[in-house]
Protein backbone atom coordinates (compact mmCIF):
# COMPACT_ATOMS: atom_id res chain seq x y z
CA UNK A 1 0.00 0.00 0.00
CA UNK A 2 2.60 2.15 0.29
CA UNK A 3 4.23 1.96 -2.79
CA UNK A 4 0.66 2.22 -4.14
CA UNK A 5 0.73 5.87 -2.51
CA UNK A 6 4.01 6.70 -3.63
CA UNK A 7 2.87 6.12 -7.28
CA UNK A 8 -0.39 7.78 -6.87
CA UNK A 9 1.45 10.53 -5.36
CA UNK A 10 3.85 10.57 -8.12
CA UNK A 11 1.79 11.01 -10.73
CA UNK A 12 -1.80 11.66 -10.57
CA UNK A 13 -0.51 15.07 -9.71
CA UNK A 14 0.77 15.26 -13.10
CA UNK A 15 -2.41 14.35 -15.11
CA UNK A 16 -3.95 16.70 -12.99
CA UNK A 17 -1.37 19.58 -14.04
CA UNK A 18 -2.56 18.31 -17.63
CA UNK A 19 -6.25 19.15 -16.35
CA UNK A 20 -5.66 22.42 -15.03
CA UNK A 21 -3.88 23.27 -18.56
CA UNK A 22 -7.02 21.84 -20.15
CA UNK A 23 -9.59 23.62 -17.64
CA UNK A 24 -7.48 27.05 -18.29
CA UNK A 25 -7.77 26.70 -22.05
CA UNK A 26 -11.82 25.90 -21.81
CA UNK A 27 -12.42 29.11 -19.70
CA UNK A 28 -10.10 31.25 -22.36
CA UNK A 29 -7.20 32.25 -19.72
CA UNK A 30 -4.99 30.54 -22.11
CA UNK A 31 -5.43 30.49 -25.80
CA UNK A 32 -3.42 28.52 -28.86
CA UNK A 33 -0.79 31.07 -29.46
CA UNK A 34 -0.26 31.26 -25.62
CA UNK A 35 -0.14 27.38 -25.31
CA UNK A 36 1.80 27.19 -28.37
CA UNK A 37 4.61 30.11 -26.88
CA UNK A 38 5.08 28.42 -23.61
CA UNK A 39 5.75 24.57 -25.29
CA UNK A 40 8.63 26.66 -27.26
CA UNK A 41 9.91 28.57 -23.84
CA UNK A 42 10.07 25.19 -22.15
CA UNK A 43 11.90 23.64 -24.94
CA UNK A 44 14.61 25.74 -25.93
CA UNK A 45 15.48 27.29 -21.37
CA UNK A 46 13.80 24.81 -18.50
CA UNK A 47 14.25 21.79 -20.35
CA UNK A 48 17.45 22.12 -20.87
CA UNK A 49 18.49 23.39 -17.90
CA UNK A 50 16.93 20.27 -15.75
CA UNK A 51 19.00 17.80 -17.60
CA UNK A 52 22.29 20.45 -17.80
CA UNK A 53 21.23 20.19 -13.38
CA UNK A 54 20.79 16.62 -13.52
CA UNK A 55 24.33 15.43 -15.08
CA UNK A 56 26.56 18.32 -13.86
CA UNK A 57 25.73 17.04 -10.17
CA UNK A 58 26.62 13.16 -11.11
CA UNK A 59 30.19 12.22 -9.93
CA UNK A 60 30.72 9.36 -12.83
CA UNK A 61 34.22 7.88 -11.42
CA UNK A 62 32.49 6.89 -8.16
CA UNK A 63 29.65 4.91 -9.81
CA UNK A 64 30.34 4.09 -13.21
CA UNK A 65 29.58 0.72 -13.92
CA UNK A 66 30.36 -0.49 -17.75
CA UNK A 67 27.83 -3.35 -17.92
CA UNK A 68 24.59 -1.43 -16.70
CA UNK A 69 25.52 1.20 -19.06
CA UNK A 70 25.75 -0.89 -21.75
CA UNK A 71 22.43 -2.59 -20.65
CA UNK A 72 20.66 0.45 -20.54
CA UNK A 73 21.78 1.66 -23.47
CA UNK A 74 21.39 -1.92 -25.76
CA UNK A 75 17.44 -2.07 -23.99
CA UNK A 76 17.15 1.46 -25.32
CA UNK A 77 18.34 0.79 -29.01
CA UNK A 78 15.97 -2.43 -29.16
CA UNK A 79 13.37 -0.48 -27.92
CA UNK A 80 13.10 1.71 -30.64
CA UNK A 81 13.46 -0.69 -32.93
CA UNK A 82 10.75 -2.53 -31.75
CA UNK A 83 8.55 0.60 -31.57
CA UNK A 84 9.55 1.62 -35.10
CA UNK A 85 8.16 -2.08 -36.86
CA UNK A 86 5.26 -1.54 -34.86
CA UNK A 87 4.42 2.03 -36.07
CA UNK A 88 4.30 0.22 -39.72
CA UNK A 89 1.11 -1.09 -39.02
CA UNK A 90 -0.50 2.29 -39.12
CA UNK A 91 -1.72 3.52 -42.22
CA UNK A 92 -1.22 7.54 -41.19
CA UNK A 93 2.35 8.44 -42.24
CA UNK A 94 2.10 11.41 -40.03
CA UNK A 95 1.87 9.57 -36.85
CA UNK A 96 4.95 7.83 -37.14
CA UNK A 97 7.21 9.55 -35.47
CA UNK A 98 5.24 10.69 -32.78
CA UNK A 99 4.05 6.94 -31.88
CA UNK A 100 7.65 5.98 -32.00
CA UNK A 101 8.83 8.50 -29.29
CA UNK A 102 6.07 8.01 -27.06
CA UNK A 103 6.51 4.38 -27.19
CA UNK A 104 10.04 4.14 -26.01
CA UNK A 105 10.38 7.31 -23.80
CA UNK A 106 10.40 7.46 -20.17
CA UNK A 107 10.35 9.74 -17.87
CA UNK A 108 13.26 8.47 -16.31
CA UNK A 109 15.15 11.98 -15.27
CA UNK A 110 12.04 13.20 -13.54
CA UNK A 111 9.81 10.17 -12.07
CA UNK A 112 12.52 7.83 -12.00
CA UNK A 113 14.94 9.27 -9.31
CA UNK A 114 12.14 10.49 -7.45
CA UNK A 115 10.88 6.76 -7.03
CA UNK A 116 14.50 5.16 -6.58
CA UNK A 117 14.96 7.78 -3.90
CA UNK A 118 11.66 7.23 -2.16
CA UNK A 119 13.04 3.28 -1.80
CA UNK A 120 16.81 3.64 -1.20
CA UNK A 121 17.10 7.06 0.12
CA UNK A 122 19.49 8.09 -2.75
CA UNK A 123 18.66 8.54 -6.31
CA UNK A 124 21.57 4.80 -6.49
CA UNK A 125 21.93 3.65 -10.02
CA UNK A 126 19.61 6.47 -11.64
CA UNK A 127 22.14 8.85 -12.50
CA UNK A 128 24.03 5.65 -14.64
CA UNK A 129 20.71 4.82 -16.06
CA UNK A 130 20.28 8.47 -17.72
CA UNK A 131 23.64 8.58 -19.28
CA UNK A 132 22.35 5.13 -20.99
CA UNK A 133 19.53 5.84 -21.65
CA UNK A 134 18.54 9.54 -21.90
CA UNK A 135 21.03 11.11 -24.22
CA UNK A 136 20.09 7.91 -26.69
CA UNK A 137 16.47 9.08 -26.15
CA UNK A 138 16.58 12.56 -27.00
CA UNK A 139 19.09 12.12 -29.90
CA UNK A 140 16.73 9.42 -31.43
CA UNK A 141 13.52 11.53 -30.79
CA UNK A 142 15.14 14.56 -33.22
CA UNK A 143 15.94 11.75 -35.60
CA UNK A 144 12.39 10.09 -35.46
CA UNK A 145 10.79 13.44 -35.08
CA UNK A 146 12.56 14.63 -38.46
CA UNK A 147 12.26 11.77 -40.53
CA UNK A 148 8.76 11.54 -40.10
CA UNK A 149 7.77 14.58 -40.25
CA UNK A 150 4.27 15.31 -41.70
CA UNK A 151 4.33 15.84 -45.15
CA UNK A 152 8.01 14.72 -45.58
CA UNK A 153 8.34 13.11 -48.78
CA UNK A 154 11.49 10.37 -48.72
CA UNK A 155 14.90 10.63 -47.70
CA UNK A 156 17.44 13.10 -49.33
CA UNK A 157 20.48 14.65 -48.88
CA UNK A 158 18.67 17.88 -47.69
CA UNK A 159 16.25 15.91 -45.03
CA UNK A 160 19.91 14.61 -43.62
CA UNK A 161 21.81 17.49 -43.92
CA UNK A 162 18.59 19.30 -41.73
CA UNK A 163 18.28 15.88 -39.35
CA UNK A 164 22.05 16.19 -38.78
CA UNK A 165 21.46 19.87 -37.74
CA UNK A 166 18.61 19.77 -35.71
CA UNK A 167 20.65 16.96 -33.21
CA UNK A 168 23.61 19.00 -33.25
CA UNK A 169 21.81 22.14 -32.47
CA UNK A 170 18.86 20.67 -30.23
CA UNK A 171 18.58 22.53 -27.08
CA UNK A 172 18.23 19.37 -25.16
CA UNK A 173 21.20 17.70 -26.55
CA UNK A 174 23.33 20.75 -25.92
CA UNK A 175 21.98 20.64 -22.02
CA UNK A 176 23.09 17.03 -21.61
CA UNK A 177 26.04 17.58 -23.34
CA UNK A 178 27.33 20.28 -21.30
CA UNK A 179 26.18 18.74 -17.77
CA UNK A 180 28.22 15.60 -19.01
CA UNK A 181 31.39 17.93 -19.70
CA UNK A 182 30.82 19.38 -16.74
CA UNK A 183 30.77 16.94 -14.95
CA UNK A 184 33.63 15.18 -16.20
CA UNK A 185 35.63 18.12 -15.92
CA UNK A 186 34.43 18.22 -12.49
CA UNK A 187 33.81 22.33 -12.37
CA UNK A 188 32.67 23.89 -9.63
CA UNK A 189 29.21 24.77 -9.11
CA UNK A 190 29.07 28.15 -7.74
CA UNK A 191 25.78 28.15 -5.36
CA UNK A 192 24.74 31.18 -7.11
CA UNK A 193 24.49 29.00 -10.47
CA UNK A 194 23.30 25.98 -8.54
CA UNK A 195 19.87 27.73 -7.44
CA UNK A 196 19.48 29.58 -10.86
CA UNK A 197 19.73 26.47 -12.47
CA UNK A 198 17.38 24.01 -9.61
CA UNK A 199 15.01 27.46 -10.06
CA UNK A 200 15.04 27.62 -13.80
CA UNK A 201 14.72 23.38 -14.04
CA UNK A 202 11.66 23.38 -11.57
CA UNK A 203 9.86 25.14 -14.08
CA UNK A 204 10.07 22.75 -16.90
CA UNK A 205 7.78 20.44 -15.94
CA UNK A 206 4.68 21.90 -14.66
CA UNK A 207 4.56 24.91 -17.00
CA UNK A 208 4.85 21.48 -19.78
CA UNK A 209 1.92 19.87 -18.40
CA UNK A 210 -0.15 22.55 -18.12
CA UNK A 211 0.75 23.60 -21.81
CA UNK A 212 0.19 20.05 -23.07
CA UNK A 213 -3.19 19.78 -21.37
CA UNK A 214 -4.62 23.66 -23.20
CA UNK A 215 -3.33 21.76 -26.49
CA UNK A 216 -5.30 18.59 -25.76
CA UNK A 217 -7.94 18.39 -27.96
CA UNK A 218 -10.23 15.40 -27.00
CA UNK A 219 -11.83 14.81 -30.39
CA UNK A 220 -8.72 14.24 -32.30
CA UNK A 221 -7.52 12.08 -29.63
CA UNK A 222 -10.61 9.77 -29.70
CA UNK A 223 -9.70 9.57 -33.30
CA UNK A 224 -6.32 8.09 -32.36
CA UNK A 225 -7.12 5.77 -29.54
CA UNK A 226 -5.60 2.34 -31.52
CA UNK A 227 -2.01 4.05 -31.74
CA UNK A 228 -2.28 5.51 -28.10
CA UNK A 229 -3.22 2.35 -26.34
CA UNK A 230 -0.56 0.15 -27.85
CA UNK A 231 2.09 2.97 -27.42
CA UNK A 232 0.68 2.91 -24.06
CA UNK A 233 0.58 -0.87 -23.49
CA UNK A 234 4.02 -1.52 -25.00
CA UNK A 235 5.46 1.55 -23.10
CA UNK A 236 4.23 0.49 -19.51
CA UNK A 237 3.87 -3.40 -20.15
CA UNK A 238 5.68 -4.63 -23.31
CA UNK A 239 9.00 -3.64 -22.50
CA UNK A 240 9.40 -4.51 -19.25
CA UNK A 241 8.09 -7.88 -20.19
CA UNK A 242 10.56 -8.27 -22.55
CA UNK A 243 13.54 -7.11 -20.59
CA UNK A 244 13.58 -7.19 -17.05
CA UNK A 245 13.92 -11.25 -17.18
CA UNK A 246 16.64 -10.61 -19.39
CA UNK A 247 17.62 -8.02 -16.43
CA UNK A 248 17.25 -10.64 -14.13
CA UNK A 249 19.44 -13.40 -15.47
CA UNK A 250 22.78 -10.66 -16.07
CA UNK A 251 22.76 -10.55 -12.56
CA UNK A 252 21.50 -7.12 -11.79
CA UNK A 253 19.65 -6.76 -8.21
CA UNK A 254 18.08 -4.24 -5.92
CA UNK A 255 19.03 -0.35 -7.06
CA UNK A 256 20.28 -1.64 -10.18
CA UNK A 257 17.19 -3.49 -11.31
CA UNK A 258 14.96 -1.15 -9.73
CA UNK A 259 16.61 1.75 -12.22
CA UNK A 260 16.16 -0.50 -15.11
CA UNK A 261 12.38 -0.97 -14.16
CA UNK A 262 12.11 2.70 -13.93
CA UNK A 263 13.75 3.01 -17.35
CA UNK A 264 11.64 0.93 -19.14
CA UNK A 265 8.24 1.09 -17.80
CA UNK A 266 7.68 4.49 -16.09
CA UNK A 267 5.17 6.83 -17.84
CA UNK A 268 6.19 8.87 -21.28
CA UNK A 269 7.54 11.96 -20.59
CA UNK A 270 5.92 15.00 -21.37
CA UNK A 271 9.25 16.27 -23.24
CA UNK A 272 7.92 13.80 -25.83
CA UNK A 273 4.74 16.62 -26.16
CA UNK A 274 6.55 19.52 -26.49
CA UNK A 275 9.27 18.03 -29.08
CA UNK A 276 6.80 16.90 -31.24
CA UNK A 277 4.75 20.05 -31.39
CA UNK A 278 8.52 22.30 -31.75
CA UNK A 279 9.07 20.25 -34.41
CA UNK A 280 6.49 20.26 -36.67
CA UNK A 281 4.18 17.60 -35.04
CA UNK A 282 0.50 17.65 -34.53
CA UNK A 283 1.36 16.41 -30.61
CA UNK A 284 -2.18 14.84 -29.87
CA UNK A 285 -0.88 10.93 -30.22
CA UNK A 286 1.98 12.49 -28.12
CA UNK A 287 -0.35 14.07 -25.39
CA UNK A 288 -2.42 11.09 -25.40
CA UNK A 289 0.12 8.51 -24.34
CA UNK A 290 1.75 11.25 -22.17
CA UNK A 291 -2.05 11.20 -20.14
CA UNK A 292 -2.77 7.65 -20.44
CA UNK A 293 1.13 6.21 -19.24
CA UNK A 294 0.64 8.65 -16.28
CA UNK A 295 -2.39 7.82 -15.04
CA UNK A 296 -1.50 3.84 -15.22
CA UNK A 297 1.76 3.61 -14.67
CA UNK A 298 0.74 4.40 -10.95
CA UNK A 299 -0.65 0.90 -10.95
CA UNK A 300 1.66 -1.27 -13.33
CA UNK A 301 4.82 0.27 -11.72
CA UNK A 302 3.51 -0.88 -8.32
CA UNK A 303 2.28 -4.06 -10.03
CA UNK A 304 6.22 -4.51 -11.50
CA UNK A 305 7.59 -3.94 -8.36
CA UNK A 306 5.67 -6.20 -6.06
CA UNK A 307 6.73 -9.08 -8.50
CA UNK A 308 10.17 -8.23 -8.18
CA UNK A 309 10.03 -7.68 -4.74
CA UNK A 310 8.07 -11.33 -4.50
CA UNK A 311 10.60 -12.88 -6.21
CA UNK A 312 13.85 -11.29 -3.48
CA UNK A 313 15.26 -9.37 -6.22
CA UNK A 314 14.93 -5.90 -4.81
Amino acid sequence: MENLAFSLNATVPVFLMMILGLFCHKIGWIDDSFASKINKFVFTVPLPVLLFGDLAAVDFEQVWNLQFVVFCFAATVISIVISAAVSLLWKDHSIRGEFIQSSYRSSAAILGIAFIQNIYGTAGMAPIMIIGSVPLYNIMAVLVLSLFKPGQKGIDGAVIKRTCTGIITNPIILGIAAGFIWSVLRLPTPQILSKTVSSVGNIATPMGLMAMGASFDIRKAFAKVGPAVTAAFIKLIGFCAIFLPIAVWMGFRNEELTAILVMLGSATTVTCFVMAKNMGHEGVLSSSVVMLTTLFSAFTLTGWLYILRSMGLI
